[in-house]
């Protein structure tokens, strides 16, 4: 049989080691990746090895040659112009592929039997077996479910955190019958998990998974490159070191000379070559390439040194790692997570801080402190993108050095000279913030519309009547008053894609930002009449003589949280009494107590003064809670019913979009009008882009989250909400029989009485995966809905629950909802109980394996 080794990776992630090295062949216990996965490949009798080439291919082809030295025959396909992707390259070799194969990635460790997988895949017959494994955060990698006869029925490729159903994914390891490649293209990009395998699945093809026992570390970012090294040293994965055992779980290499006054605790490895000086101290875990020098009194704990190193006397590593050819001088100390590149130098007595990175061939001064990155700003996170936008502590995650960063990512996935929008709410640390991120639009060439301090309804709005690729609007988090949060829309004003949002963090990541000439730098203008402009567009849309017609009263709260006071003034406009409290914008950011004391004395208000209703707007303008006559509030399911009985009033047959989760009064309100209900995943991009792609689509949105009018714009929309609210409220009481105001307590008292009930239960990362699995294997298919999270349907009393996992905390959150509230609060126990029963027991395992690590690790010493 052969076999091709996918090996063309860049390794993005694992900058700066891969800088000059391709991701394959990056050392795992002093040999490269692809040299264990190749050693694994002959010990499974598979020696005709076609290797896929592509970043720098010189340096695997150079290594191995034809293969001779380390038992095998290698031949080398180079994706010369672009990478054709997974499935592309295998494609491109076809021709060498004319019996069943293996096709195996070159950036992972495992020692799975692959004997036993091509085994299961002639027993079945298969077209394409997937050889999958369980894995706690099954977040990176594409999900797979199968059914009991191990036939592949769903996968999907990466999902987001409330996506998973799975903790089952793809190694990356397929063994194919040479037919399947007639689907793909020739000379095209193409993937295996986006493309080949949903094709094989529609065309009906035979393709399974075989559940593979062993270890399997993807090497895909820096922390899973240290657990690997970590892993191979306790020898829970099958890799051979070539080196030899001088005491239990001490490696050396051939002419190593070691001090007779070092202290080595084990497992340690040390390479050929190699002088250690008096006195050092190596701690356990640590792993030493050839050719190294460690001056005397050195203190190595954990560290990963590559080959030809010098390490000076007292110099300090910590659990980093110094590639080829680093020299770390006298008193150095490079702490906890930080890469020193290839060939780079870091003077006598200087600091490198926990998981700073530096690339290579960089000089760092003596005695200097370094807290960034060199070049650029601070340690890079895995993901800059959470469930909306970019957030984080304000001026501590969300720093002026990282905002200019970030503003040259984002100008980087544009073409230069495109024009963007910026626009923020009126705090000081909103406009420092927003400043540093037009700095860098401007350093990559983009030029920039300062909208400054405005609502982001407003801003939405006018981005697509500018010439703008897109815009970012910055403002304090509504739901965290100490973060700040940073969100991207595209040129229609909708939040980017997952995609769009890689491609900045990918930017960001790589720290390679295009960097404009003096007379290409972007500049900066002030549009005028930005108010003028939404009035425009926002009149455009209501029945403005129905408005003047109702003499309404209306309550506003601003609760010190909105930019520009557009909406009294375009009320007063159309001869509405409004009201406005609290529009101070110097005041601090309330917190959701102060919020909840300011709805009550809101209420107060509209009762003492007869107003029809009352309205906190929240979230810059995006999110609202209603008062209705009598001073009660009406939010959250009840808002969102009310707003659809009311749209759908004004627009029988039309769509509402809301999240999964919302209640089920939605349906029984949209079948009295003839309506359509789509559900979409709990997310606002999601909720937008269901609204834009669409037809017929009259309201999107939510209670908690604010409501689009995609007539308006893609956007939450709280302040045409109420201009919306006053216009329906008008005609809907001039078209009923008795020709009586109809008020919102009576509208609320005639909705559907569903009893729709959440709570929230905590639910470590590592056990989600898990737990979505167990869900969906233990219930019937046909009574799951899988647009976010598991729901899991009755359809005995038309009820549900489900259980959604938080796409930034560890939590999931348990939703009931029927007629019955017996039914929701015996339902909404028992899946708390069981989650939290499930939890115990994920974790009392893990709590084992820890156990038994420890006392391994004390049996070293």
């Amino acid at each position: 049989m052969r076999a091709v080794l996918m090996a063309g990776g860049s390794g993005t992630r694992l900058r700066p080691l891969t800088c000059d090295l391709p991701k394959p062949m990056v050392p795992v216990l002093n040999r490269p990746i692809a040299e264990h996965i190749i050693n694994l490949l002959r010990r499974h009798h598979i020696t005709e090895i076609i290797a896929t080439l592509h970043y720098l291919p010189d340096v695997m082809r150079e290594y191995f040659q034809d293969g001779s030295d380390f038992g095998v025959q290698m031949t080398y396909a180079v994706e010369e112009d672009q990478p054709l992707g997974t499935s592309g390259c295998v494609k491109n070799v076809a021709e060498l592929l004319d019996d069943t194969f293996l096709v195996i990635s070159g950036d992972s460790i495992t020692d799975f039997d692959l004997t036993a997988a091509i085994a299961f895949h002639r027993q079945k017959q298969s077209k394409a077996t997937i050889v999958l494994t369980q894995v706690p955060n099954p977040l990176e990698f594409g999900v797979v479910i199968t059914d009991e006869q191990h036939r592949i029925n769903r996968f999907l490729e990466k999902p987001s955190s409330s996506e998973i159903f799975s903790d089952t994914v793809n190694t990356g390891t397929y063994i194919l019958e040479p037919e399947v490649l007639d689907y793909l293209p020739v000379n095209q990009e193409s993937d295996f998990s986006k493309d080949l395998f949903p094709l094989l699945l529609e065309k009906g093809e035979p393709i399974y998974g075989y559940i593979a026992k062993g270890y399997w570390c993807d090497v895909g970012h820096l922390d899973a490159y240290r657990e690997a090294q970590y892993d191979a040293l306790m020898q829970r994965v099958q890799l051979e070191s070539g080196y030899e055992q001088r005491s239990p779980q001490l490696w050396v290499g051939q002419n190593t000379y070691i001090d007779a006054s070092a202290q080595i605790e084990t497992p340690a490895m040390i390479g050929s070559n190699c002088r250690i000086g008096a006195r050092v101290q190596i701690d356990a875990g640590t792993v030493i390439g050839d050719n190294v020098t460690i001056g005397a009194d050195a203190d190595l704990k954990r560290p990963i040194v590559w080959n030809g190193a010098l390490i000076g006397e007292e110099v300090h590593l910590r659990a980093c790692v110094a590639a080829r050819g680093t020299r770390i001088d006298r008193r150095a100390h490079i702490l906890e997570g930080a890469i020193v590149g290839s060939l780079s130098t870091v003077g006598e007595e200087a600091l490198v801080n926990p998981n700073v990175r530096i690339w290579p061939s960089k000089k760092i001064e003596p005695g200097a402190t370094l807290n960034m990155n060199l070049i650029w700003g601070h340690a890079a996170h895995r993901n800059l993108f959470g469930q909306r936008g970019v957030s984080g502590l304000a001026n501590v995650d969300i720093t002026p050095e990282f905002a200019v960063r970030l503003g040259a990512a984002y100008g980087s996935t544009l073409k230069p000279g495109s024009q963007v929008t910026v626009s923020r709410d009126q705090r000081s640390i909103s406009r420092m913030v927003s400043r540093s991120m037009i700095a860098g639009l401007m350093s990559v060439g983009i030029h920039v519309q300062n909208l400054e301090a405005t609502a982001i309804p407003v801003a939405r709005a006018l981005v697509s009547t500018l010439p703008a690729a897109g815009g970012l609007h910055v403002r304090v988090h509504p739901d965290r008053p100490d973060h700040l949060l940073i969100e991207f829309f595209d040129s229609q004003g909708i939040n980017l894609s997952k995609a769009r949002e890689k491609k900045i963090e990918g930017a960001y990541f790589k720290e390679d930002f295009r960097r404009a000439q003096i007379q290409e730098i972007g500049n900066v203008v002030y549009p005028s009449q930005v108010s003028d402009a939404y009035s425009t567009i926002f009149e455009r849309q209501l029945n403005i003589q129905a408005i003047r017609n109702s003499n309404s009263k209306v309550v506003i709260d601003y609760v010190y949280a909105v930019s520009g006071a557009v909406l009294p003034l375009l009320l007063g406009k159309f001869g509405c009494d409004a009201v406005v409290l609290n529009a101070s914008l110097s005041h601090n950011v309330p917190s959701q107590t102060d919020r909840e004391v300011l709805l009550n004395q809101l209420g107060h208000v509209v009762e003492a003064l007869k107003a029809n209703l009352g309205v906190q707007v929240s979230a810059n303008g995006e999110q609202l809670i209603l008062v209705d006559e009598s001073g009660s509030p009406i939010r959250g399911e009840m808002l969102t019913a009310l707003m659809s009985q009311m749209i759908l009033t004004e627009h029988p047959r039309g769509t509402v979009v809301v999240p999964v989760h919302a209640s089920s009064a939605i349906e029984q309100i949209a079948r009295r009008h003839d309506g359509k209900v789509i559900r979409t995943k709990a997310n606002p991009t999601a909720l937008m882009e269901a609204c834009h792609n669409n037809p017929n689509v009259v309201l999107g949105g939510s209670g908690d989250m604010g409501f689009i009018f995609p007539q308006l714009h893609p956007g939450f929309d709280a302040m045409f909400c109420i201009a919306k609210l006053i216009e329906m409220l008008t005609l809907q009481e001039q078209d009923s029989f008795h020709h009586m105001r109809r008020t919102l307590g009576q509208i609320r008292a005639d909705l559907p009485r569903v009893c729709h009930r959440s709570l929230s239960v905590r639910c470590p990362w590592t056990v989600k995966g898990a737990l979505m699995r167990h869900l969906v294997e233990s219930h019937p298919t046909e009574n799951l809905d899988l647009t976010d999270g598991v729901k899991i349907l009755n359809p005995h009393h038309d009820s549900w629950v489900l259980v959604l996992p938080d796409a930034g905390e560890p939590l999931v959150h348990l939703y009931a909802d029927s007629q019955d509230r017996g039914w929701v609060d015996e339902t909404l126990r028992e899946y708390r109980t069981f989650v939290q029963e499930f939890v115990d027991d994920e974790q009392g395992n893990e709590d084992n394996r820890w156990e038994i690590d420890r006392v391994g690790v004390k049996a070293y010493g």
